[in-house]
């Protein structure tokens, strides 16, 4: 039995030796790399930026109702969106089937448009507020910002340069003519350093979405096995009951006894963040998907023939840049949205302001998962454990319905417009707990006071980055003998 017990205690330290040297590089990259994600995120366009890039809808112009607009996309079924917009001067219906393509339909002469020329998309641009001197640079298939399979309806995107001070670019469908993805230089140099380490988010590898997968969980799995190494060694050779010469804790000196000391206090840290690290690929499909969710959104609205009666404004409304056809609970609305991002809810038939009452919410939300009852109706006016800003940013005050469902459903809806703009169920409330609290640190005392959020972070940060470059010496040193 001890002849078994050194011989696991040799291959332990080789094992951590070996693998330290390989990952210890990466781990400082990571802890590094996860600081500058605190305050700069992977380029995204958000929709209060694309609604700020639009024209005026021109109201006046429009010929064709809704209904007719669903009938030439050919639609059998009510569409997941419908909204009228502007493409240039012109002004278009956008249509969001449930599983077929998008589709973008004239609203004033009802053709199709499936090719957008390289001057509707400069002229798109235009519109953007930090625009000065529009230039086309080209046409982009797939490029580090654009490599994710959201933007491959879109495909291939127009690139324009707006000629800003700073530097922004934007990609324009050829598909719809809408901008879709917008970057500034800022975010383009400091991703180098921020997202791009981090998640290992190579072009040439995070186009094969499965296979980056999988290169994640592996280095990330490999990287948390070092770290349990690690703390388990770091515990057998602590002199915690019997001290080393002169009262020491460690038997190294130099970047050994850097390593060992600061690993005893941060490799709890170090590993909980490569645990999570690895949970958020959701390995072996540990946390539930999220599944077709088309037919509850049909019965919450209460309608599913591809018919709305609207009659729209014969007259302009300044600043309206957006126009949202919905149905809630068998309710017909029209969400108006303005380029300063407030909307207002009118109805599409008489053009006056119209709320639904709560209770008539929660009703309409009672039919998105049959024969469940719902255990739960609340109205959250302050940020909760599950509903808070952080990364995102949260819409409050806002309505929150729990199911007693197997899987504990909760459905949050905003009480202005009626729309469902959350989903819960406990499989994604654990992962909170086990990424977004061990990962990110959304723990609500940090979180109601920033800097000192930031202060946490930063300084686990530094003692994980610490124990990473004394990591990396101690191996290049070994690697040199």
């Amino acid at each position: 039995m001890r002849s078994a017990v050194r011989r696991l205690k040799r291959w332990l330290y080789l094992g951590h030796r070996w693998l330290g040297i390989a990952s210890c590089v990466l781990f400082a990259i990571w802890f590094v790399s996860g600081v500058v994600m605190m305050y700069v995120a992977f380029p995204a366009l958000t929709t209060s930026e694309r609604r700020a890039a639009l024209p005026d809808l021109a109201l006046s112009r429009v010929a064709l109702s809704p209904d007719q607009a669903m009938a030439a996309a050919g639609l059998s079924r009510y569409p997941r969106e419908l909204r009228l917009t502007m493409l240039d001067g012109e002004p278009v219906y956008r249509v969001a089937d449930w599983k077929r393509p998008r589709q973008t339909i004239s609203a004033v002469t009802g053709r199709p448009i499936a090719d957008v020329t390289p001057d509707q998309a400069l002229a798109a641009a235009r519109h953007h507020p930090a625009a000065v001197t529009p230039r086309l640079l080209g046409t982009v298939e797939r490029d580090q910002w654009s490599v994710t399979a959201r933007y491959d309806p879109d495909r291939p995107l127009y690139l324009v340069d707006l000629g800003d001070a700073a530097g922004t670019e934007l990609y324009v469908s050829s598909r719809s003519g809408e901008i879709v993805l917008d970057t500034t230089r800022h975010e383009r140099v400091w991703n180098w350093l921020g997202a791009i380490p981090h998640w290992i988010y190579l072009t040439v590898l995070r186009q094969d979405a499965p296979l980056w997968r999988q290169v994640v969980i592996w280095i990330s799995g490999i990287c948390m096995v070092t770290a349990f190494s690690g703390i388990w060694i770091g515990l057998l050779r602590a002199g915690l009951r019997r001290r080393y010469a002169g009262g020491r804790v460690t038997p190294y000196r130099g970047w050994m006894a850097w390593h060992h000391v600061v690993g005893l206090v941060a490799g709890v840290v170090v590993l909980t963040w490569m645990f999570s690290g690895w949970l958020s690929m959701n390995p072996f499909g540990l946390f539930a998907g999220r599944g077709d969710r088309s037919a509850a959104l049909q019965r919450y609205a209460g309608h599913d023939a591809p018919t709305i009666t609207a009659a729209l404004p014969a007259r302009d409304r300044p600043g309206v840049v957006e126009a949202r056809f919905v149905w809630v609970d068998g309710t017909a609305l029209m969400l108006l949205a303005h380029r300063d991002g407030s909307q207002g809810v009118v109805d599409p038939i008489s053009g006056a302001a119209r709320t639904l009452p709560e209770d008539r919410l929660f009703a309409a939300a009672g039919r998105l998962i049959p024969n469940a009852t719902m255990t739960l109706q609340q109205r959250l006016e302050q940020p909760d454990l599950y509903w808070y800003t952080h990364h995102q940013q949260r819409l409050l005050p806002v309505l929150r319905a729990g199911f007693g469902d197997e899987a504990q459903s909760w459905v949050y809806v905003a009480p202005a417009t009626g729309e469902i703009i959350g989903w819960s169920d406990r499989s994604a409330r654990v992962r909170r707990w086990l990424f977004n609290a061990l990962h990110s640190f959304d723990l609500p005392p940090l979180l109601a006071y920033r800097p000192a959020w930031d202060i946490v972070v930063i300084g686990l940060s530094l003692a994980g980055l610490l124990v990473s470059v004394s990591g990396v010496v101690i191996g290049w040193r070994r690697l040199l003998r």
